[in-house]
């Protein structure tokens, strides 16, 4: 079994910071692609950054220039720094991850969610 935990939101104001942690727990061969994507309340769940086990990253237009993805392939974890928040980046942040599990089998796993607040 995988699990994905997150950790690190929380409440800020306008123009503020924050970092997201995502780390990848049990067992499992390997992890390929990690990701951050977010759901607004009345609103789908959308793709916030990707970023490949060879450090290839990519994201969302409302995100680039304020958003940094990285990762710790040694820890299994993902980050997520946000800097220059702004209300409209409200939501609850999802942590996703490719990985090849015991079964030999790649899925998708998704931790249980975050929720990021920012005041006006």
């Amino acid at each position: 079994q995988v699990q994905l935990v997150e950790s690190g939101g929380g409440l800020v104001q306008s123009g503020g910071s924050l970092r997201l942690s995502c780390a990848a727990s049990g067992s499992f061969f390997s992890i390929y692609t990690m990701g951050w994507h977010r759901q607004a309340p009345g609103k789908q769940r959308e793709l916030v950054a990707t970023i490949s086990n060879g450090g290839s990253t990519n994201y969302a237009e409302s995100v680039k220039g304020r958003f940094t993805i990285s990762r710790d392939n040694a820890k299994n974890t993902v980050y997520l720094q946000m800097n220059s928040l702004k209300p409209e980046d409200t939501a609850v942040y999802y942590c996703n991850a490719q990985v090849h599990n015991i079964l030999r089998v790649t899925a998708d796993y998704w931790g249980q969610g975050t929720q990021v607040t920012v005041s006006s």
